[in-house]
């Protein structure tokens, strides 16, 4: 299964996940790839404790990193996998959590801890003409404001769910984990368009922390450089390992892309000031 800049080979012994791979990726990059970055297997569990409670167990290049889960959760399962494969082992990447999408090869990236909204706006801003290059993680390139791809589903949760379906009717969502440590998980596949363009680099212009907040349609905050660097490397995966590369790439970043803070309720104004006050201004 080719995720560029990746590969990784599945195999698996549960219906669930074969079908939800088929399902989320059969439009974007399923086909096989002969180089492999990693070896993935994720089955349900052999032995007695297969006769008392099923479960799904996860492997990567035959360690085994999670303990197991129920075998419902087995595709959530393999997309964390995915995920943790990534941030512990690709260390020529500087990686924040974070959202990425795109207009023109423009960037902002999103990053956020769980709870802030970020999932539900990356799903509008998908799926309203801007390009998903990341749900989950920022792959910026060393010492530039580079941003690779790394197109993905899109991890929604417990509420964010109904709202997802009930925008996007004709979307194509997997099944739903139900109570994960996340709560309620379903992925959706992004937009034809973000999967065409999962090899095309953008460049940073913009650095967003969301947070939805009930009672306030827009509320923008400008970050100085100082409490944008500080946010930025709590939300970095690799920042203490790949030192002085990871300091001096935030750093540079920084200072030359705006920051803010957005509390909102209102999705329209979030899109209409991120393409009124950060792309329009980009270079």
């Amino acid at each position: 299964m080719s995720v560029p800049p990746f590969t990784f080979e599945v195999s698996t012994d549960i219906a669930q996940v074969a079908t939800n791979i088929d399902m989320i990726y059969n439009q974007g990059h399923g086909h096989k790839n002969n180089h492999v970055d990693y070896f993935l297997s994720i089955n349900s569990s052999s032995g007695l404790r297969q006769f008392f409670r099923k479960q799904a167990r996860f492997f990567v290049d035959q360690q085994e990193p999670f303990q197991p889960l129920e075998l419902q959760q087995a595709y959530a399962m393999l997309e964390w996998g995915m995920n943790w494969c990534v941030a512990s082992n690709e260390m020529q990447y500087l990686i924040i959590h974070s959202a990425v999408l795109a207009k023109d090869d423009k960037a902002i990236i999103f990053p956020a801890p769980p709870g802030s909204g970020k999932s539900t706006l990356t799903t509008y801003l998908a799926f309203n003409g801007w390009r998903l290059l990341s749900d989950e993680m920022a792959l910026i390139v060393p010492y530039t404001k580079l941003v690779k791809p790394f197109v993905r589903p899109i991890c929604l949760k417990n509420r964010s769910i109904s709202l997802a379906k009930e925008w996007f009717p004709n979307g194509r969502f997997s099944s739903i984990a139900r109570d994960t440590h996340k709560g309620d998980v379903i992925h959706l596949a992004p937009p034809q368009g973000s999967w065409e363009g999962a090899s095309r680099i953008a460049k940073i212009v913009g650095i967003v922390f969301p947070q939805y907040t009930p009672n306030v349609q827009l509320e923008i905050y400008n970050l100085n450089q100082t409490q944008a660097f500080m946010q930025l490397a709590q939300n970095a995966f690799n920042f203490g390992v790949i030192g002085k590369d990871g300091f001096d790439t935030l750093t540079d970043i920084i200072e030359e892309v705006p920051a803010f803070e957005l509390r909102y309720n209102n999705l329209e104004k979030v899109s209409e000031f991120l393409q009124q006050d950060i792309l329009s201004d980009a270079t």
